[in-house]
């Protein structure tokens, strides 16, 4: 994969001071220059069914690859300013409704902070995803694979990209997930 592109996810669900949810994704490209980000490629937006099921409104959700000329750590706060701009507030809930979420999906093969601290993430049971939260910048983010709502919008910007640790790639892993991983789920734009 090209080495100095970073890939993100997007996602809200609650309409914030820009509007409906997909509003607020296209503010927050449009805000991303300002940070020293550069957008290469976008998907189409998703209606996706809110995680966990029944936990909210559905979700509109994207898959960003930006240029970044900064390290992770700085890309992440680079990210969260463009969240705080937009009225998300960090309360520690995990997996609740947003007016913007823009998740740090990877960067090219870093690998953080080492493959053994990314695989013990990776493997965490579903009760331990939702009540534990990494104090540290984990990358690739350790919930890709799980996700329909990440893969089939990442799929459609870098089906090639190849996870570091599993050795597969994007259209493997959406694959891997059949029907029921995308359930719910239809593209809007």
């Amino acid at each position: 994969m090209m080495e100095d592109v970073v890939l993100l996810g997007l996602g809200a669900n609650l309409f914030s001071s820009t509007g409906s949810p997909a509003a607020a994704l296209r503010a927050s490209l449009r805000a991303f220059g300002a940070q020293g980000l550069a957008l290469r490629r976008l998907s189409r937006f998703w209606r996706t069914p809110a995680f966990p099921p029944g936990s909210g409104p559905d979700y509109v959700n994207a898959a960003a690859a930006v240029h970044s000329p900064m390290g992770a750590q700085d890309t992440l706060a680079a990210l969260h300013r463009v969240e705080t701009a937009m009225g998300r507030v960090r309360d520690g809930g995990r997996w609740g409704a947003r007016v913007i979420d823009i998740d740090l999906l990877a960067m090219g093969d870093l690998v953080l902070p080492d493959a053994a601290e990314q695989d013990r993430w990776r493997a965490l049971a579903l009760p331990e995803q939702q009540q534990l939260t990494p104090q540290r910048l984990i990358l690739p983010h350790p919930r890709l694979q799980d996700r329909g709502f990440v893969l089939a919008p990442l799929a459609e910007i870098a089906p090639q990209w190849r996870h570091p640790r599993t050795g597969k790639t994007v259209a493997a892993m959406l694959a891997a997930l059949g029907p029921q991983g995308l359930a719910g789920m239809t593209p809007i734009a």
